[in-house]
């Protein structure tokens, strides 16, 4: 396995009780990369995402980040390896501020680094800042989204993984989403980023990944999957 992979996932199998979901999955995220985890409802990306943080436990395969092997270890020793995870539903604190949901999450990165101050997420995130005294609860589902990803960009993290960015969210709330993705890949953040708008992922992701029930259709770079519309109309179109 590669020195420069963040993340090298091998063969992984994963069940729910006698429900085969991943069917020998390889996958990779390099160090400063952008990757788009496609694929309809269904075809295995959460369960991906949450066998990789050990949310869920595999069966079978490997899980390494940085090296480490991290099969089925808890998700708070994979958080420990700057690994942060935005999920399907965002899981904020609902009865704290926003200022101390984000504050509770404040630590520096694996590496010392701090780049992402309590400063430096108001200023990417004004919306908040008007919010700051605001309980979760009391939040949009967008004002949510962006809490859930101000919190993980807190840990100053090496890997940040986006499960269903912009799902449910107004088109403005969406675009604003998508722009914040974008600042992120600039920092050299590597990122997952799971979403039904494969228009927008491809336009910050440098490689793809297709799941069709539990198993990947295409791996390779954004160039080449914007090529094929077959893969594309047959996999990901509505």
């Amino acid at each position: 396995m590669s020195n420069a992979n963040l993340l090298d996932v091998s063969g992984l199998h994963t069940h729910y009780g006698a429900s085969h979901i991943l069917r020998g999955v390889d996958f990779r995220v390099a160090k400063g990369e952008t990757i788009g985890l496609m694929g309809r409802n269904g075809m295995g990306k959460s369960t991906l995402l949450k066998s990789i943080m050990g949310i869920v436990k595999p069966t079978n395969g490997t899980v390494q980040i940085k090296g480490q092997n991290m099969t089925g270890r808890s998700p708070y020793d994979v958080a420990r390896l700057g690994i942060a995870y935005v999920p399907e539903g965002r899981g904020i604190f609902g009865n704290l501020s926003v200022r101390e949901n984000l504050i509770m999450a404040a630590r520096p990165g694996t590496e010392g680094q701090r780049e992402w101050t309590f400063e430096r997420v108001m200023e990417t995130f004004p919306r908040l800042g008007e919010r700051i005294n605001h309980g979760g609860q009391q939040l949009s589902g967008g004002e949510q989204q962006m809490l859930t990803i101000g919190r993980a960009l807190m840990t100053n993290p090496d890997l940040l993984i986006l499960d269903e960015a912009t799902e449910g969210l107004a088109p403005l709330i969406a675009k604003d989403i998508w722009r914040i993705c974008g600042l992120i890949r600039e920092t050299g953040i590597s990122s997952v980023i799971v979403d039904k708008n494969w228009k927008h992922v491809t336009q910050i992701t440098d490689r793809n990944v297709i799941l069709v029930k539990g198993e990947v259709v295409f791996e390779g770079e954004t160039a080449k999957l914007l090529a094929e519309p077959d893969l594309l109309a047959t996999h990901l179109s509505l």
